[in-house]
């Protein structure tokens, strides 16, 4: 029996290959490069567009409590992730271009997936899961429109700019890590006052590139931020932010900053680095001004200039099940950020339980509805919860999941609070798959 898989991308790769590994064919669907995106740079599979880190790998911690239950489910994306893994402290970044590469290979090499390079602009009516992305085109979109009787909503995501290691002044810069936590793998870039006065002065007087019209009333997704927007909240909110110099201190000096741009390394050969937080709409003269204002970066050599574009997704507490099936018709499954679901992890999970669960539908057995007390579980019960009235993107967070009892003396604690919570998810996991 084939599915059709529309999307290339995180989630689609990932539902691919559990169908495929299931011994079903699939005919995965991926429009670029005959059509670009505007955020995509190549044609391989699962590219990244924005950040190279897919958040912390401790389960101590939401997002790695995610990639844990990924690997307990199966998956085969976060596999690949951990093969092309660099150096950043706690957090599973990755090289890029590696990882997409692999994912290509991996699907191209397999059998049963026949990988089209072609846009599909109609749902087809045979079984299928609709993983285009929060950059569908047009046209599909409009399709989708009218299948779910729903408006789509919109909001903005923004892309860090990217420097050249080589091009780092490391008499200014030092290598940290926060609280000197993990490898110290961060580049860290040292503001004082004087010198965080004069970026924000820039940030905050330089010009953005235009919006189009259609694009002017949608909304940003809160965790994703432009810089300019943060700056604009007020003087210190960066410090308070991204450029929060709390716990990092260059021990040549033993100072602790007034405020600190942190840069991660992009990929395997260290020689690119992203700066964390630095997602941006400015114009691209302008981000050359401030990037080069910031002290280590004064001749920094910029082979990405940020930039930001629409993200598309659906209703889907009007629409989705928890199993990522649609209410509407049985066989149509719908995956990652088009769902609402926000960030890498999110989007190749929601991928690995979509392709699992068309496989149970289309064998007969019984859809895997995850518990809530799981991440994956607590997450896809959020997106198809139907009282959400205003319903806006979500990533993976400890308030989407049930509280755990903790004995008075204990109930700031954070940590106990996490381990209880990743022990209570796991076990939970393992009693249904």
């Amino acid at each position: 029996m084939e599915v059709t898989v529309i999307g290339a991308g995180l989630a689609g790769s990932e539902a691919a290959l559990q169908l495929a590994k299931r011994g079903y064919t699939v005919n995965l669907y991926e429009m670029r490069p005959k059509k670009t995106t505007g955020a995509h740079t190549g044609e391989n599979c699962a590219e990244f567009v924005c950040s190279n880190s897919l958040g912390s790998a401790d389960t101590t911690n939401a997002s790695g409590l995610l990639k844990h239950e990924m690997e307990l489910l199966g998956g085969e994306l976060i596999k690949i992730a951990y093969e092309c893994r660099v150096p950043a402290g706690s957090a599973l970044a990755i090289d890029r271009e590696l990882f997409s590469k692999k994912v290509t290979e991996k699907i191209t090499n397999t059998p049963n997936i026949n990988l089209i390079r072609e846009e599909l602009t109609q749902i087809p009516e045979t079984p299928v899961i609709i993983a285009s992305g929060p950059l569908t085109s047009d046209t599909l979109a409009e399709n989708i429109k009218e299948f779910t009787q729903s408006e789509h909503l919109h909001f903005f995501d923004a892309i860090a700019p990217i420097v050249e290691k080589d091009s780092i002044d490391f008499d200014k810069a030092f290598y940290a890590s926060r609280y000197d936590k993990g490898e110290a793998s961060y580049i860290n870039c040292p503001m004082n006052k004087d010198e965080y006065d004069k970026f924000y002065n820039i940030l905050i007087n330089a010009p953005k590139i235009e919006l189009k019209e259609f694009e002017k009333n949608a909304k940003f997704f809160e965790s994703c931020l432009p810089i300019e927007v943060l700056a604009s909240r007020g003087v210190d909110t960066l410090r308070f932010g991204p450029m929060k110099p709390v716990g990092l201190v260059d021990k040549r000096t033993g100072i602790e900053n007034y405020a600190v741009v942190q840069l991660r390394q992009d990929n395997s050969a260290k020689t690119l680095y992203n700066l964390v937080g630095f997602q941006t709409n400015l114009k691209w003269g302008s981000q050359k001004e401030l990037l080069q204002s910031i002290p280590g970066l004064e001749n920094a050599n910029i082979v990405r200039y940020g930039v930001m574009h629409r993200n598309t997704f659906i209703n889907s507490p009007r629409i989705l099940n928890a199993t990522l099936q649609t209410r509407k018709r049985p066989d149509l499954f719908f995956a990652g950020q088009i769902t609402g679901t926000e960030g890498y992890t999110e989007s190749i999970a929601t991928g690995l339980l979509a392709g699992i669960n068309m496989a149970k539908f289309l064998s007969g057995e019984r859809l895997l509805q995850l518990p809530q007390e799981t991440m994956l579980g607590a997450l896809t019960h959020y997106i198809s919860n139907p009282e959400h009235e205003k319903f806006q993107p979500i990533n993976s967070n400890w308030g989407i999941l049930p509280p755990v009892e903790l004995p008075k003396k204990e109930r700031k604690n954070k940590k106990l609070k996490a381990e209880l919570m990743a022990e209570r998810s796991i076990s939970a996991l393992k009693s249904v798959y």
